[in-house]
């Protein structure tokens, strides 16, 4: 991948979780990162805070424990096998609303990671020190087998959403580049986050500021004749802009490569699965639609010379395959994106971030 730039992950975040754009967060945005690690510790910091002032998330945890005074399950055959009866204590197992959640023990994970990294500064170490005062009673998990998709949000825990996506692109191994200001993904790590969050910021993005669109990530029906449809792969948009009845099907695509080399002739071309994939949601979606579908490849930026920046017309569909450079000026980046909501709809963003 091309570099990014640190602030450019910020407002990605920023879109993504709108958390960011609340007082108390105001700061972060205008101070300059040299290290992707030093601007994740300064919204954990402050993040960590917050969540302290409203309270630490508490779940029910079993636990097993010899006692004088029984409660819970009385566990007899332990009690003998362990001669706690000779000291008049039963060995009973009960569940507790502790504070040792498994998101507060990411929390804790996460933050020491980042107080023992090279790259976080010392004043913000000292400052996820003094937060992990209120976290001694949790304990610390080993990072490689947290289990990520075990984790569910509901209304009791929403505010620890932004924080735990901060943490896995903490766990997940972002390195830097030898540039200052910018970072890339490890080698070891894979692409998945980044990718997440690159779909995520442009969806929010056109959310938030063209709020006459219906911006979603939908499913489209194939169409077919029958219902036999057990083996065809479900169709799920990345984000899908309509307004009215025409309709612009976005692919976010962040990839180590944007172009596949044919090195016998010398040349590049577009992934070919890519552009078939447009053209078959576009082609499916027109099916059910009374106006206009189009559709659009948008890449991040690589380090390649060659980058994809075309428009065609296929079987009379607009197709566009654009690059988006995340290592730019936002300012470049948000033309870029309002420029091609305007080239399908003729439409001016409306809100500004923040406001």
């Amino acid at each position: 991948m091309s570099s990014i730039k640190i602030q450019n992950i910020y407002y990605m975040l920023a879109y993504a979780f709108r958390v960011l754009n609340e007082k108390g967060y105001g700061k972060i945005a205008t101070e300059n990162f040299n290290h992707m690690a030093e601007l994740c510790a300064a919204i954990l910091s402050k993040g960590i805070s917050n969540q302290i002032k409203r309270g630490l998330g508490r779940e029910y945890i079993r636990k097993r424990d010899s006692l004088s005074s029984p409660h819970g399950k009385m566990n007899i055959t332990a009690s003998v096998k362990q001669q706690s009866l000779l000291q008049k204590r039963l060995i009973c197992e009960f569940d507790e609303f502790s504070e040792n959640a498994y998101m507060n023990q990411i929390l804790k994970t996460t933050a020491w990671v980042l107080i023992r990294s090279a790259d976080v500064s010392f004043e913000r170490k000292r400052a996820l020190k003094k937060l992990m005062l209120y976290f001694q009673k949790i304990d610390i998990l080993e990072p490689q087998v947290i289990c990520w998709s075990g984790i569910c949000y509901h209304r009791n825990n929403a505010t620890y959403k932004m924080l735990i996506n901060i943490c896995y692109l903490v766990i997940h191994g972002l390195l830097l580049s030898e540039q200052t200001g910018e970072q890339k993904l490890s080698e070891y790590a894979d692409d998945q986050s980044m990718h997440r969050l690159y779909e995520k910021f442009i969806l929010e993005y056109y959310r938030y500021h063209y709020p006459e669109l219906k911006a979603s990530s939908s499913y489209i029906e194939w169409d077919m004749e029958g219902n036999m449809i057990n083996f065809l792969p479900a169709m799920k948009t990345d984000i899908t802009l309509q307004y009215k009845n025409d309709v612009l099907i976005i692919d976010a695509k962040y990839y180590q490569k944007t172009m596949q080399l044919n090195t016998l002739y010398d040349s590049r071309t577009l992934h070919s699965h890519n552009l078939y994939q447009i053209f078959t949601y576009v082609k499916n979606k027109e099916a059910k639609t009374v106006g206009a579908v189009s559709g659009a490849l948008l890449y991040a930026k690589t380090d390649e010379v060659i980058t994809p920046n075309e428009d065609y017309v296929i079987s009379g569909n607009r197709i566009s395959i654009k690059t988006l450079d995340l290592n730019a000026d936002f300012s470049a980046i948000k033309m870029q994106l309002d420029e091609l909501v305007g080239k399908f709809f003729s439409m001016k963003p409306r809100n500004e971030l923040g406001r």
